[in-house]
């Protein structure tokens, strides 16, 4: 049996699918890195916003709050992501911080899309586990829906702190006490600056939880 050499193979390809490096980038790879770097900019332009839901998360946790995560469509995969980021620390030493993400309770979440609507899937089984002390986590790869609306309403309502990633605001929202805006209605776009996010909350959390007296400190 012959065996082509890698040159042989290589050779008859250089041709057609190596690209001039004096072209460029295509068109297209240049129009989604300027996308990229509008929404970065965004999220960077909200780090004071950021800061201090970091600290008012923190706060909750300290008080032996949960997490509850929650989020239609794509974003529903991103609440599951951010509740295990909680759950189970990649960072030796950081502690483990209870969360729960509302998705993974198909029956509770169908049940009450079943009994009571689409727009109550999340409000619900929000009602059924949530405590003033705990913390309600939206995401949005868009808009906020009304099933994340009106979920954040009712957590308002109860006492939890709310905080809503959201991709765009073009629309209605629930009253939150803090929103972080990806600044970008490209589902995709959104979710990466959403997951950057998320985990630098998750870092800020743990910051301010390794200095205590920072949880306590009013406010300048």
């Amino acid at each position: 049996m012959r065996f082509l050499s890698t040159e042989k193979l290589v050779r008859p390809l250089k041709g057609d699918f190596t690209p001039s490096l004096q072209a460029g980038p295509p068109a297209e790879i240049l129009s989604i890195a300027s996308r990229r770097s509008a929404t970065a900019a965004c999220l960077v332009n909200q780090s004071a916003e950021i800061a201090r839901a970091g600290r008012a998360m923190a706060q909750r946790f300290h008080r032996r709050g949960k997490l509850i995560a929650f989020g239609s469509g794509p974003a529903a995969s991103d609440a599951q992501h951010v509740t295990v980021e909680f759950l189970h620390p990649a960072i030796v030493g950081k502690r483990a911080l209870p969360a729960v993400c509302l998705l993974a309770d198909v029956a509770s979440l169908t049940g009450a899309a079943e009994a009571e609507g689409w727009a109550e899937a999340f409000a619900t089984p929000l009602r059924q586990i949530d405590r003033p002390v705990d913390i309600a986590l939206a995401l949005s790869s868009r808009r906020e829906p009304e099933n994340v609306r009106r979920a954040l309403r009712v957590a308002r309502d109860r006492g939890l702190l709310t905080v809503s990633l959201v991709g765009e605001l073009d629309g209605p929202s629930a009253v939150v006490d803090h929103r972080i805006v990806a600044g970008s209605g490209d589902p995709l776009l959104a979710r990466e600056i959403q997951a950057t996010a998320y985990h630098v909350l998750w870092e800020l959390v743990h910051v301010f939880l390794e200095q205590p007296a920072m949880l306590t400190r009013t406010e300048a």
